[in-house]
C-alpha cells in the first residue's frame, strides 16, 4: 500500500497503525500540500455491507464534531474496492504508549488528560453521538501538547440502544456492564471506559484481569472496580470518589454524561488545591504533644482522608461528591473575600511604588517586582490561579514577585478570560504547587472560551 496514490490525490507514505477493522497511512494530500493520516479498511472486511457501512458511519459521526479535543475527518471514499477516511494527523504518541513507557501518571497529569478527553466528549455528547470504543489507544497526545480522542468507527446515535448481536463490540477491558450483560449503550458507558481509563491512569493497570476475555467481561458484569487508592497510597480521597462514581455498575449511579463528570472534575481540583493549599476541611493534623517540631515537606502535607478505603463502589459516593463540592462552594465566598482584599492591597502597593507619591521618575515602565540581591536564587510558590480571571492571576504573579511572558490563549471548556494553568517560557505546564525561583518568567495559559461552530 505504500507508495499507492489514492483516488489521484492522497499519495501513500508509510503505515502508522494497524487496528481490527483498518490500517492506518501517513499521506500527502497533494491538492492542498498537507500531511494527513488515511484510514484504509481491511480488504478482507471490504466485501461485507455492515463493516463498510460502520466505517462510513465513522465518517458521518466524526464529521459531525467540529471541536478541538476530536480529531478531524477531513474526507471519505472508495478507490478500486478499497474504502478509506482521511483524517488529521497528529504526531505523537497514544496514552498507550505513554503509560507503555511510565507506567502510571500523577494525579494532575490524569486530570489534565481526564479534563482533555471529556471536553471531546462533552462535544460528541451534545451532538447525540456515543463513542462506545473509548480506550488509550484512542486517546491522541500529540507534539504540541494537544489532547483529542480519534477513532469513532463504533460511534452510534445516542438515543439508540440496539448493539450487534453476533459479538459485542469495543475493547473488552473497557466495556460497561450493561454492554456485556444486554448489549446496550448509552452515554454513560462511555462515562464507565473514561472511569476505567482514569484508574489505569492512576495505578498502571487495568481493575479487571484474566487469561480469556470471556473472564475480563465475567468481572466487568458481577465485580465492582475498586478504589484506585488501594494500589497507589498518593491518589487523593476526591479522585477515589470520582472513578468509583464513574465505574459504578448500575448505569443511574454514574454521571448521566460528559458535562456531568466534566463538571464534578472541576470540582475535584478545586477540593484537592484546598487541600493542598491548607484551606480545606481535611488540612488539619494533630500531633502528639511529646513529638518534635517539624517542618513538613509537599509530600508529608498531603490531606488527610476523611474515610478509609474500600474496595466496593459506595451507593453514596455522587451524594458525598456533592456534599464535598458544596463544602467547596460554602468555603469559596470567604476566599472570594481574601482574594480580593489581596488584590486590593497589591494594586494600591503597586500604585504607591508605581506612578504613585512612593515611585521614582518612569516607574510606570519598570517591571513591577524589584528583587533584592539574592532573589533569583530563591525558591517561590507559585500561586495557585487556575480557574481565575487573568488579571486577579497577574496581580498575584507580580506580587509573588514573578514576570510575566505574553500570554497564551487556548480554546478550553472554562468560560473567556479564565486561566486554564501556569506554564514557563516555553508554554510547558507548570505542577499546582510548583516552587521556581523569584523573578521567573512565566506565563499565564487564558482561555478564550469553548469551540463555536
Amino acid at each position: 500500500m505504500v507508495g499507492r496514490l489514492l483516488d489521484g490525490r492522497y499519495q501513500v507514505r508509510a503505515r502508522i497503525a494497524r487496528g481490527g477493522m483498518a490500517t492506518v497511512y501517513l499521506a500527502t494530500d497533494l491538492r492542498l500540500e498537507r500531511r494527513v493520516a488515511v484510514k484504509i479498511m481491511h480488504a478482507h472486511l471490504a466485501d461485507d455491507a455492515s463493516f463498510r457501512d460502520r466505517f462510513i458511519q465513522e465518517a458521518r459521526s466524526a464529521a459531525r464534531l467540529a471541536h478541538p479535543n476530536v480529531v478531524n475527518v477531513f474526507d471519505q471514499g472508495q478507490d478500486a474496492g478499497l474504502a478509506y477516511l482521511v483524517m488529521e494527523y497528529l504526531q505523537g504518541i497514544t496514552l498507550r504508549d505513554l503509560l507503555g513507557e511510565y507506567g502510571r501518571l500523577t494525579p494532575d497529569q490524569t486530570m489534565d488528560i481526564l479534563e482533555a478527553v471529556l471536553a471531546g466528549l462533552v462535544a460528541a455528547h451534545k451532538a447525540g453521538i456515543i463513542h462506545r470504543d473509548l480506550k488509550p489507544e484512542n486517546v491522541l497526545l500529540a507534539d504540541d501538547g494537544r489532547i483529542k480522542i480519534g477513532d469513532f468507527g463504533l460511534a452510534r446515535a445516542a438515543t439508540s440502544h440496539t448493539a450487534s448481536g453476533q459479538a459485542l463490540l469495543g475493547t473488552i477491558a473497557y466495556l460497561s456492564p450493561e454492554l456485556v450483560t444486554r448489549g446496550i449503550a448509552d452515554t454513560r458507558s462511555d462515562i464507565y471506559a473514561v472511569g476505567i481509563m482514569m484508574y489505569e491512569m492512576l495505578v498502571g493497570e487495568q481493575p479487571f484481569r484474566g487469561e480469556q476475555p470471556v473472564q475480563i467481561a465475567y468481572q466487568h458484569a458481577n465485580d465492582s472496580v475498586p478504589a484506585p487508592g488501594l494500589k497507589n497510597p498518593e491518589v487523593p480521597a476526591a479522585l477515589d470518589d470520582l472513578t468509583l462514581w464513574a465505574t459504578a455498575r448500575d448505569p443511574e449511579q454514574r454521571p448521566r454524561d460528559a458535562r456531568a463528570m466534566l463538571d464534578q472534575l472541576f470540582e475535584t481540583q478545586q477540593l484537592i488545591r484546598d487541600g493542598r493549599s491548607g484551606t480545606g476541611p481535611q488540612a488539619t493534623t494533630v500531633l502528639p504533644a511529646a513529638a518534635a517540631t517539624t517542618r513538613l515537606t509537599p509530600v508529608q502535607s498531603r490531606p488527610v482522608r476523611d474515610r478509609p478505603r474500600t474496595a466496593a463502589v459506595p451507593v453514596g459516593a455522587p451524594t458525598r461528591l456533592a456534599m464535598a463540592a458544596a463544602r467547596a462552594k460554602r468555603r469559596g465566598a470567604w476566599t472570594f473575600v481574601a482574594v480580593l482584599v489581596a488584590g486590593l492591597l497589591a494594586a494600591g502597593t503597586g500604585w504607591w511604588f508605581g506612578v504613585g507619591p512612593g515611585g521614582t521618575p518612569h516607574a510606570a515602565a519598570s517591571a513591577p517586582v524589584v528583587a533584592l540581591a539574592g532573589d533569583t536564587e530563591r525558591a517561590v510558590p507559585v500561586p495557585a490561579v487556575r480557574g481565575t480571571g487573568a488579571p486577579a492571576a497577574t496581580r498575584l504573579l507580580h506580587t509573588a514577585g514573578f514576570r510575566l511572558g505574553p500570554t497564551l490563549h487556548v480554546v478550553s471548556v472554562r468560560p473567556a478570560g479564565t486561566v486554564v494553568r501556569v506554564a514557563d517560557t516555553d508554554g510547558t505546564a507548570l505542577p499546582g504547587t510548583a516552587s521556581v525561583p523569584a523573578r521567573t518568567v512565566l506565563r499565564l495559559v487564558v482561555s478564550t472560551g469553548p469551540a463555536t461552530g
